[in-house]
């Protein structure tokens, strides 16, 4: 069942989590707008936001091991906390290299959970687990704005009882609770009406006192976590609800833990990087069109034996079979007649000789393909068991990488060679971006025009011998200021201009480079270029190097 997020469950996690990981040594993040799911892979841990609208569960797994496509972040944990009757969570960053604070707010209103990374200062999104539009817009490059808070009463959890009897007695029964979520902070369909169960003697002013009680409770965060028995299933909250039937838990992420675990739909999910889950997807369609394929071949095979006996009738009629004709009619061995199809261009014993080859060839087919249909199949029978255990989180990144086969663990880019090494390095900007950096000028061509989409960013240093540099970029308008310079600090530092003070730096984007017909390795000609100039500092390029 989908977890139904709440004010005060979101404030609950949000505390359980900052004394979990306050402090603790943030290595990367992975984005799976695929699945909706938020890695933060920790040091100590992986924390996963599962933000699909069937889900919403929160979990603390072992540790594992950043993958190529993760953002790389070495970050300490500043704070984890969620505003006063809100439902979201803010991690704040700071970062152990250079580069600005940064927060990662997770969004849970709604049916449109989401996650995303901001700077911690200009609020600019830096990356995004799922795009939206409209006006409150959410992709990389836009200013982020917070959701519109609801102003209820009694977010500071301070709520007078003669406000709270002002509100409730003037309204039907009936209408109460949908007064408290629309007036009332901290409350919630799924707590609302738990509030105003009283089942006290009394008058009726004896049962609102009661449910002012209560509220002050929940709006405090008072109260031991429970694992609630709701009609769709258990929900994890941060306190016993009247009326509400549950069992207490030691904590709330456990129970989180514990109601993934009891669905099929909301499983642990496999701490593999996605890249590589999806590389073994497609492994698996190409074992599968393997087996089809030849299984096909085998099915569609020609009569050997049928093609050798036209061979030998041929032969045996030679004298017959007229020059310069596509067919003839020719007696069989039976006394019958049978239409031979023939090659103008080719004499009888030539045309028999090629009715022999088609025959040999299908002989050899006939050995061969049974066993490589079945070879396939079991390949293809592996790796989709493989991919079971893999997205079921319970096979390793190196199992995967060896199962897949050799002329396909290449990053899937046109271009790269089996067991070739890619033309470029790979380095993370500040800001979370990848930039690919030559292996040298032989390199360049294949880096710019094979290893680069046309939106991401060419640089290269002016006036000098160098590599050429790929900023990856998808986003609207120009990257952030910060990333471009530390892209071109890198492209001044591979060039000979590199023991300059300070180096100017052509960039454009990808689409505006093109190649002279017959110009030599690594000769470009770029349009509409603009210049950096910047320092080459080699301390820069150790502390964004990505591996």
């Amino acid at each position: 069942m989908p977890i139904r997020w709440d004010a005060p469950l979101a404030r609950a996690v949000a505390d359980e989590l900052e004394e979990a990981l306050g402090g603790g040594n943030l290595r990367a993040v992975r984005l799976d707008g695929a699945e909706r799911d938020l890695f933060l892979l920790f040091r100590e841990c992986t924390l996963i936001w599962r933000l699909h609208p069937s889900r919403g569960h929160v979990m603390l797994l072992p540790p594992a091991e950043p993958g190529p496509s993760d953002l790389r972040h070495a970050a300490r944990v500043r704070r984890i906390a969620a505003p006063p009757d809100e439902r979201v969570i803010r991690i704040e960053l700071l970062p152990k290299r250079s580069g600005p604070p940064r927060d990662i707010l997770v969004e849970l209103m709604g049916n449109q959970w989401n996650a995303v990374v901001t700077e911690a200062e200009s609020r600019v999104i830096r990356h995004v687990l799922w795009s939206r539009k409209g006006t409150r817009g959410l992709a990389v490059g836009r200013t982020y704005t917070p959701p519109s808070g609801q102003s209820r009463a009694g977010t500071d959890r301070s709520l007078p009882l003669e406000q709270w009897m002002d509100l409730l007695s003037d309204a039907a029964p009936d209408q109460r609770a949908r007064v408290l979520i629309r007036e009332v902070a901290w409350t919630s369909p799924l707590n609302a009406p738990a509030l105003l169960a009283c089942d006290v003697d009394g008058a009726e002013d004896e049962r609102l006192r009661e449910g002012h009680r209560r509220w002050r409770a929940v709006a405090r965060g008072l109260g031991d976590p429970v694992l609630l028995q709701l009609e769709d299933g258990p929900h994890p909250y941060p306190m016993a609800l009247p009326g509400r039937p549950g069992r207490k838990v030691p904590s709330l992420l456990g129970a989180f833990q514990e109601v993934a675990g009891s669905s099929d739909r909301t499983a642990k999910p496999s701490l593999l990087d996605p890249d590589l889950v999806r590389r073994l997807e497609e492994a698996v369609l190409r074992a599968g069109r393997r087996a089809r394929q030849l299984e096909a071949e085998l099915n569609t095979l020609e009569d050997g034996t049928a093609l050798r006996a036209v061979g030998d009738l041929i032969l045996a009629r030679y004298r017959e079979v007229p020059s310069g004709t596509d067919a003839a009619v020719l007696r069989d061995f039976n006394g019958g007649e049978q239409h031979v199809e023939l090659d103008p261009k080719l004499t009888a014993h030539e045309n028999a000789a090629r009715y022999y080859d088609r025959a040999a060839r299908v002989e050899r087919a006939e050995r061969r393909l049974p066993g490589l249909v079945d070879s396939a199949e079991k390949t293809a029978a592996s790796l989709r068991r493989l991919l079971v255990r893999a997205r079921a989180g319970e096979a390793s990144p190196e199992e995967v990488e060896t199962a897949i086969p050799a002329r396909h663990a290449s990053d899937g880019v046109k271009g790269t060679a089996k067991g070739s090494t890619l033309p470029y390095r790979t380095f993370r900007s500040s800001g979370g971006l990848e930039i690919r950096v030559g292996r040298g000028a032989k390199h360049n061509d294949d880096l710019t025009f094979r290893h680069s989409a046309p939106h991401d960013v060419w640089l290269h240093a002016r006036h000098a011998a160098g590599a050429h540099v790929i900023l990856r970029w998808d986003g609207p308008g120009n990257p952030p200021a910060r990333d471009l310079a530390q892209a071109a600090a890198l492209a001044a530092l591979h060039s000979k201009a590199r023991t300059s003070g300070s180096v100017p730096v052509d960039w454009t984007l990808r689409k505006y480079v093109r190649k002279p017909r017959g110009a030599p390795r690594g000769t470009v000609i770029p349009d509409r270029v603009s210049t950096l100039f910047v320092r080459p500092d080699p301390a820069l390029e150790e502390a964004l190097d990505a591996g």
